[in-house]
């Protein structure tokens, strides 16, 4: 019995040994590769009869922040707006006097949207009321048109019977039609 766990406790050890082997790589690996990859391409390359000639630039050097906005570097923060009294009377209000003002002006916001879709609704009544009349108008005409129609229809009626009665007495008289 002690011959298998000690066979098992070493196949346990190698089996530690190769995680911490391959956990290793995993970690390493890709950091070797490119430092490996990198040194052979950095020796390839100057070595190689085509590599690229020096490039010669005549840029100029970079602006300094001096030299693209010289008064920035002497402003400071605690004097900012310091020369604007309008400014400073703005920063010097309390935090719930700009709450005031800033609710008194989403009321006034507030007012000139709700007098706008009044308007917007006044004027959409007013052009459905507009509507509504041309409608009626309509209707009444279409009314007026059926009656005239029935009553054509009815008076065509009465004459076709009555024509049906004068041909009927003019074939007794004799006449043989076209």
């Amino acid at each position: 019995m002690s011959r298998g766990r000690s066979d098992s406790s070493i196949w346990l050890r190698w089996c530690l040994v190769l995680f911490a082997m391959v956990s290793a790589l995993g970690v390493c690996g890709p950091a070797l590769y490119w430092r490996f990859k990198k040194g052979i391409s950095l020796r390839t390359n100057s070595h190689s009869k085509l590599s690229c000639p020096p490039c010669i630039c005549d840029c100029p050097p970079p602006l300094s922040l001096f030299q693209v906005a010289p008064g920035l570097a002497n402003l400071s923060v605690s004097d900012c707006g310091g020369n604007n009294p309008e400014l400073r009377e703005e920063m010097e209000k309390q935090f719930v006097d700009l709450l005031t003002e800033e609710l008194k002006l989403q009321e006034s916001v507030s007012e000139a949207h709700t007098r706008h879709m009044n308007i917007t609704l006044a004027e959409a009544k007013r052009v459905g009321s507009q509507y509504q009349r041309e409608a009626d108008k309509c209707v009444a005409a279409t009314e007026t048109c059926e009656q005239a129609r029935e009553q054509a229809e009815a008076k065509l009626t009465k004459e076709r019977k009555i024509t049906l009665v004068w041909e009927k007495r003019a074939r007794q008289m004799g006449w043989e039609g076209e």
